[in-house]
């Protein structure tokens, strides 16, 4: 990493951290900083984003990530499809009295979440290796977050069984789904949609919270 990229991205955080309207202290920020300087340096060899640009690394992994602390109101949280820590390391950094668990199916990225946990001391995280069909937690989640992990329906298929009966999913997306919604099967619903407006970034972002349907039963 080269010597002048650390204060761009310090920078970058900050001021894309006011734009988000969030008051992180300067421990936190640079505790994501050195969560972004691990996913840069183990990307080549672990391809764990498809983001190679450094510059474009705050807004297109932190901030993005960021963009969905407003929502997350759980104590345990689970987020499927984890892949480089996205966005559940960014928030585990800046939520540390709650709990996050991390569940990804290949061993290379699970084995950075590792890493990562260690190195940043984040003693509120838990990474299991896996498929969400396998897994089974002794609680359900009240939460359970997803960055272009798949498609709604399988989402809602395969991770189901993981939510809590009152819980919702927080899937982040890029354009607004409209053949996925509508592929949703029967029980689940959209309770709440909203575009999402990330410093840096370009192209649409839109976070899709979804629940089960309410029972028409008296």
């Amino acid at each position: 990493m080269s010597a002048d990229l650390m204060p761009r991205w310090r920078e970058q955080l900050a001021s894309g951290i006011a734009e988000l309207g969030l008051a992180l202290d300067r421990e936190t920020q640079e505790r994501l900083l050195a969560f972004l300087a691990l996913l840069n340096k183990w990307n080549g060899a672990y391809n764990l984003t498809a983001v190679r640009n450094p510059h474009e690394m705050v807004s297109r992994q932190l901030l993005d990530s960021l963009s969905l602390v407003p929502f997350v109101t759980a104590e345990r949280v689970l987020d499927v499809g984890s892949g480089g820590g996205l966005p559940g390391i960014p928030l585990a950094i800046v939520f540390p009295g709650r709990r996050f668990t991390l569940l990804d199916s290949n061993s290379k990225k699970t084995r950075f979440l590792t890493q990562c946990k260690l190195e940043l001391g984040l003693d509120n995280l838990e990474v299991i290796h896996g498929r969400a069909e396998d897994c089974q937690p002794d609680t359900p989640y009240r939460q359970v977050t997803s960055r272009a992990f798949t498609a709604l329906a399988n989402l809602v298929t395969w991770c189901g069984p993981l939510l809590a009966a009152d819980g919702e999913f927080l899937a982040m997306k890029g354009q607004f789904p409209d053949d996925e919604v509508a592929a949703l099967p029967a029980g689940w619903r959209v309770k709440h949609h909203q575009s999402l407006t990330v410093p840096g970034c370009t192209g649409e972002r839109h976070l899709l919270r979804l629940d089960r349907q309410p029972s028409t039963a008296d």
